[in-house]
């Protein structure tokens, strides 16, 4: 397919076109371009894409497409592992909408009661937007059904069955009798999802957007050295002194997550965190806050970051490097999004991390450059030969 395809060659209706129109979208990622035609072909697609290249559309405009208004019945569900994954999706399928009428949306998940999301119910939404946890505990109390469901869509579904919901998510698909299409979009494809594609899927069509190709995002990567004891001074120094409207800043544990987030603010920076033990209402307002440009430095865990889909955050600080690889590309993915530049930073100051970082390298082959931090707070530039000594 030819890089300067448009939406509208895509054969879709004037109400998307339009909604695009609007959002300032006239030509679809790579991702978008190949995926599109095959789910409105009702096939099942499993797609691997990096982060921040536009997977939510190339699920929810076929999806959309295909909703029957008139039918007042469930007919596209689409699962997230997370609250606040489920909450960004169900944003982008509204602004999708804007111009169609009769099509409805709900989204379902934990943390929060279950009496407001039956009302939404009793409206006779089309698509459904939930965690696994959640669309169960509705089906249970008969809340919805899945009779007239047409497509399944699990998204970031490596991170979902990681995060133990393998068992759920197959007993929702195996009751979905009447499903035409199942698409599977994830920025690693991991053994798991491949049994649930082997399970499910029939003649799928794998969809692979290497790092590479044009709709990567713009981000360039640095590692930087640093005392063990200055590691906070020297990321809050990082924060103050760097041209950065918009920061999130990653750590692998809760305590630290929230210890580090303390010690920024009383640096003068103006920040808040979320982890797993805030609760989900605290969560949703420090996440308005950060969309609103109220609020300039978010200090995460990666549970927490799922679905932080702000297409304008400049800078991604890896204050502890990730356990796992998946995880380092998922950080990343959320800068550099809606093709504007980003910048990562991941600090160093022992041989472990410095490890896990070559580890890191090696899968990914991204390019990340070695800086050192001087006494004096500046930033310089390692010769590799000597970066590998360290």
């Amino acid at each position: 397919m030819e890089k300067n395809v448009t939406f509208k060659d895509l054969g879709l209706s004037d109400e998307m076109l339009k909604a695009l129109e609007q959002k300032g979208y006239a030509y679809p990622t790579t991702v978008q371009k190949l995926a599109i035609p095959e789910f409105m072909a009702w096939k099942d697609v499993v797609a691997k894409a990096p982060t921040g290249t536009g997977k939510t559309f190339a699920f929810g405009i076929p999806m959309i497409e295909h909703i029957d208004a008139d039918c007042p019945e469930i007919q596209g569900l689409i699962l997230a592992p997370t609250r606040e994954l489920a909450m960004q999706i169900g944003e982008e399928l509204m602004g999708l909408l804007t111009f169609y009428k009769g099509i409805r949306v709900a989204v379902l998940y934990g943390g929060t009661g279950l009496t407001g999301q039956a009302r939404q119910l009793e409206k006779k939404p089309q698509i459904i937007v939930a965690t696994p946890g959640r669309l169960m505990d509705h089906h249970k109390r008969r809340n919805l059904r899945f009779d007239h469901i047409q497509t399944v869509v699990l998204d970031e579904a490596d991170r979902m069955l990681d995060m133990g919901f393998y068992k759920d998510v197959t007993r929702i698909v195996d009751m979905v009798k009447n499903r035409r299409n199942l698409g599977l979009f994830s920025a690693t494809i991991s053994r798991e999802v491949m049994d649930v594609s082997w399970k499910y899927q029939r003649d799928e069509v794998e969809i692979t957007v290497e790092p590479k190709q044009e709709d990567r995002p713009d981000i360039d990567q640095y590692s930087v050295t640093v005392s063990p004891f200055k590691k906070t001074e020297a990321t809050l120094a990082m924060i103050k002194e760097g041209p950065f409207e918009r920061v999130i800043v990653f750590c692998n544990t809760k305590a630290m997550c929230q210890r580090l987030s303390d010690d920024l603010r009383k640096g003068g920076v103006d920040c808040d965190c979320l982890h797993g033990d805030i609760p989900q209402s605290k969560r949703e307002k420090t996440m308005q806050k950060y969309r609103d440009s109220k609020l300039s430095v978010l200090v995460a865990t990666d549970v927490a970051s799922r679905g932080i889909d702000v297409d304008d955050v400049d800078c991604v600080l890896n204050y502890d490097i990730p356990e796992e690889i998946e995880y380092y590309i998922h950080r990343i993915g959320r800068t550099g999004r809606a093709r504007k530049k980003g910048v990562v930073f991941s600090m160093l100051n022992n041989f472990a991390e410095k490890t896990k970082l070559e580890e890191i390298v090696k899968y990914t082959k991204y390019e990340i450059k070695p800086l050192a931090m001087g006494d004096d707070g500046v930033l310089t530039e390692v010769p590799l030969e000597k970066a590998r000594s360290y």
